[in-house]
């Protein structure tokens, strides 16, 4: 008698490495997740030791699997989804990284984005990638390694270095280094990849002084790369699945027609909308990105990106200690009835969509002497649905799609205070899946889809369940002052750090 299958999905984070293992109605069967240490080298720099991203994710990979008594027989398919634009550079023959990998979040790049902007060159890359020149991406990341680091330049020209995003450093280092790919998605983020041709693009390798033989191979979400090494915990199970993990939790979430938009709360907030076979170019200084490639057919999706959402509750806990848990942060906002004039604007790495200002820091306005710890915590609560809403008013204006309702996941969505105010500001219902984890699914369903696991999206669809809607309750005469409050405080927090 055959063995019961499952999928297991790879999750790696910004500030944690998991494994999820699914069944085929997509319910979690076991589970497994591993912090590591985070680096911050310099004022706006954030690093990664890309050891550690592997030997985390592989240790939980075999814990997960073990945790369930299952073996690489129960394992149907393997799915990779990673936080997206972190940049690793590593010797083809050794598999010795050359360099920290440097993290999204980083902003060392922001002087170079700026001059190959001045230069004229942003209409360029947008035209190509659907991005902007900002330091979030990995082109100009991999410029400085390139740049930076002793003989790592020579060594790529002579073609002995690697280049990849955190899923191609797992793939190659799960296949015993056999396979050095990427999929669409991870591709379109990295200001070297045109969308439309669904290439690497010369001209901007060109710009960036960038070899090309560094690359991996671009491959769709949805078919098998190569099989897991044999002598790794599942051996010789076929990888058939990879999404950056924002376009892994819109297919995650089912988001699969045309105007369907999801928001991740995770340790930034990622709103992203289904756009069809349609690539937008926004007006509204969103990205265009790639949704997903799946048998042949390319999705696009609009995106905006912002930079630091539930990261501000962990710096509340972490940094100032007036909380020890994110769920307390909810119950002492609870303890004020409104913001009391506080607002607090995250700009910790800069704001992202739809402002794109790296030299915006982090600020606290409205400060009076009655203001409290409640304030503070529901001020940080509020800005993480205040940056959404902006988004979302910059995506309704690009498509011409109004937005009937938000699916919402990721960690900081178990925060009921948080939805409900993010209803209250959007004015549509906001509604939570049984799984808040559709990063991992997402993931998942790709690899199943690849393997006949599942059928079809249909299959899959019917697996998506609703845990909570969350209507509009303020009155709405009361939520233009907020955001007007919102908006002035995000104008005082801009180019706080002096331009080079």
């Amino acid at each position: 008698m055959s063995k019961q299958q499952f999928v297991l999905a790879i999750d790696q984070g910004t500030t944690s490495s998991r494994a999820i293992i699914y069944d085929r109605h997509g319910k979690p069967v076991s589970m497994a997740q591993k912090e590591f240490q985070q680096y911050y080298p310099k004022s706006g720099w954030v690093e990664h030791d890309p050891m550690d991203i592997w030997s985390s994710q592989s240790s939980v990979t075999a814990e997960a699997v073990s945790k369930a008594n299952l073996d690489s027989e129960n394992i149907a398919a393997v799915g990779v989804t990673n936080q997206r634009e972190t940049t690793l550079v590593w010797d083809r023959r050794t598999g010795e990284p050359v360099y920290r990998a440097i993290v999204w979040q980083d902003r060392r790049t922001a002087d170079t984005c700026r001059r190959l902007s001045k230069e004229g060159l942003e209409e360029t890359f947008t035209k190509k990638t659907g991005l902007r020149l900002d330091p979030y991406f990995s082109g100009t990341k991999l410029a400085w390694i390139l740049d930076n680091v002793d003989d790592v330049r020579k060594r790529a020209e002579k073609g002995d270095l690697l280049f990849g995003t955190v899923d191609t450093w797992l793939i190659w280092k799960f296949t015993d280094g056999k396979v050095h790919v990427t999929d669409v998605t991870n591709a379109s983020r990295t200001l070297l990849f045109n969308i439309h041709t669904g290439d690497w693009d010369d001209e901007l390798l060109e710009i960036l002084n960038i070899p090309r033989q560094m690359l991996p191979e671009v491959k769709s979400c949805s078919e098998v790369y190569g099989n897991i090494a044999g002598h790794f915990y599942p051996g010789n199970v076929p990888i058939a699945g990879a999404a950056g993990d924002q376009q892994a939790a819109l297919f995650g979430q089912s988001c699969f027609e045309v105007g369907m938009a999801k928001n991740t709360y995770g340790t930034g907030c990622f709103l992203l909308m289904n756009t069809g076979d349609k690539a937008i170019a926004s007006k509204n200084n969103l990205l265009t990105t790639v949704a997903w490639k799946v048998r042949g057919k390319m999705e696009y999706a609009l995106e905006g990106s912002v930079f630091i959402a539930g990261a501000v509750v962990q710096w509340l806990r972490d940094e100032l200690k007036i909380i020890s848990s994110a769920p307390e942060c909810d119950t002492v906002a609870a303890q004020a009835d409104d913001n009391g004039g506080v607002y607090l604007v995250p700009a910790f790495a800069g704001l992202g969509a739809p402002h794109w200002d790296p030299y915006a820091r982090g600020a606290i306005m409205g400060l009076t002497r009655g203001a409290n710890r409640a304030h503070l915590c529901r001020a940080a609560l509020e800005s993480i649905a205040f940056q959404s809403a902006d988004l979302i008013r910059c995506m309704q204006a690009d498509s011409g799609i109004e937005l009937k309702q938000l699916s919402v996941d990721g960690g900081a969505s178990k925060s009921e205070p948080l939805m409900q105010f993010q209803a209250d500001l959007l004015r549509v219902p906001v509604v939570r899946p049984k799984s808040i984890e559709t990063t991992a699914l997402g993931a998942a369903f790709l690899a199943g889809l690849a393997v006949g696991y599942w059928d079809s999206r249909k299959d899959i669809a019917s697996c998506w369940e609703e845990d909570k809607v969350f209507k509009p309750k303020m009155p709405e005469s009361e939520v233009g002052p907020l955001r007007q409050g919102w908006e002035k405080a995000v104008e005082r927090a801009k180019a706080w750090i002096d331009e080079a």
